[in-house]
C-alpha cells in the first residue's frame, strides 16, 4: 500500500503529509507536529531531486522522514525553550522564600525556639531567639514553610 501510494502520487506525498502534519498543529496546538510536519516537508524537496535514482527507495524515504523528524523535534524543543527566562517575579512559586526580609508582629511567643506570625492572612511557623507576643521581627531566612526570625 505504501509503495503504491508513493509511487501514484510520487514526490509529492511527502509535501501532502506535511501540510496534513501542519494543518493538524493548528487543530491540535503543543508545537509537535510542526516540526514532523516540517521533516515531511524536507522529505518531499529531496525526493524531488532523487527521485529518478536508484537508491531513493520508499524504505529509505521513511527512514530519512524517521530520522529528520526526531532530528527537528529535538531542535524545536531546544528552540522554544526559555529555561533561562528573566521574570520579573522570580520568587512566584517559592512563596516562603518570598517573605525573607518582610516585617511582622508576633501572634504568639517563641517559646524554645519556635512560634508563630501571621503576615497578610497566613499564620506562619517561625524560628528563633524566645520573644514575648507582640514583638516586632524580620523573616531572614526561610526553609520550606519554616521561617527564621530576629528582633528588630
Amino acid at each position: 500500500m505504501i509503495h503504491a501510494l508513493a509511487e501514484e502520487l510520487g514526490p509529492w506525498a511527502w509535501w501532502l503529509l506535511g501540510l496534513v502534519l501542519l494543518a493538524a498543529e493548528l487543530v491540535m496546538p503543543g508545537v509537535f507536529l510542526v516540526w514532523i510536519g516540517a521533516a515531511a516537508i524536507v522529505v518531499g524537496a529531496l525526493s524531488l531531486l532523487l527521485w529518478e535514482t536508484s537508491f531513493w527507495l520508499w524504505q529509505v524515504q521513511l527512514l530519512v522522514f524517521a530520522a529528520l523528524s526526531v532530528v527537528s523535534a529535538l531542535l524545536g524543543r531546544r528552540l522554544l525553550s526559555n529555561g533561562n527566562a528573566v521574570t520579573d517575579e522570580p520568587l512566584l512559586n517559592q512563596r516562603s522564600a518570598s517573605l525573607v526580609g518582610r516585617t511582622a508582629t508576633l501572634q504568639e511567643p517563641v517559646v524554645e525556639g519556635r512560634g508563630r506570625i501571621r503576615l497578610d492572612d497566613t499564620f506562619w511557623p517561625v524560628m528563633g531567639p524566645d520573644l514575648p507576643a507582640g514583638t516586632r521581627v524580620r523573616v531572614t531566612t526561610s526553609n520550606g514553610r519554616d521561617l527564621t526570625i530576629e528582633a528588630i
